[in-house]
């Protein structure tokens, strides 16, 4: 499995950042969230699911999914050995890793952090997919845009309050689900995510 490495020098955790249905974990988006991380002391280990290593545009389905993704937290851990893991992903691959994790703890993660959860098809607004949330025994964060149509916040919010304390929402104003925010340049959105992920991981986890 081939993975990206973005190690700072005296890292205190590393994100294990899974892509999201459309894109691979070259992409503009993450590599940019990757180097504000990095900027705040936070590693990260980038990987793919099989269906974009081979080039197929179909998603794997969850067994394939949640299965790599334990793979990808198992390369992480040797990758950084001492570190602490933090798992989760971009929009679909957020939601395999904390399908992964309902089903059974990851090894060495001691909390999910998730850009864009996908709540509902844009056309299908429910809850439905998240109700493994509840099966989740790590602290959660959830990055969102206020525009993002996979995850309406009238829907979201009172999901993420029925959680209790072990969930955090953060919200990007104006960002969609890809987080693009009219008048706002990409890396001004990169650094307020990983601001939040920072400031989250300094009063939740480590």
């Amino acid at each position: 499995m081939e993975g990206l490495l973005t190690l700072p020098p005296g890292a205190r955790a590393l994100y294990v950042c899974a892509h999201g249905a459309g894109t691979g974990m070259r992409h503009p988006f993450l590599a940019g969230v990757a180097g504000a991380l990095a900027e705040r002391g936070i590693g990260t280990f980038r990987y793919e699911f099989p269906y974009m290593e081979a080039g197929r545009k179909r998603v794997d389905p969850p067994r394939v999914a949640t299965e790599r993704v334990r793979e990808a937290v198992a390369e992480a851990a040797r990758a950084a050995p001492g570190l602490p893991l933090v798992a989760g992903g971009k929009s679909f691959g957020g939601r395999m890793t904390s399908e992964a994790q309902a089903a059974e703890p990851l090894p060495g993660v001691v909390g999910l952090a998730f850009l864009g959860f996908p709540l509902h098809p844009p056309a299908e607004p429910g809850a439905a997919r998240g109700r493994h949330l509840a099966k989740v025994d790590v602290p959660m964060l959830f990055l969102q845009g206020t525009r993002d149509d996979f995850a309406r916040l009238d829907l979201l919010e009172p999901l993420v309050a029925g959680l209790g304390p072990r969930a955090t929402l953060a919200l990007v104003a104006g960002g969609d689900h890809s987080f693009a925010a009219k008048g706002r340049p990409s890396r001004e959105v990169h650094a307020e995510l990983a601001d939040a992920l920072a400031q989250w991981l300094q009063s939740s986890i480590v």
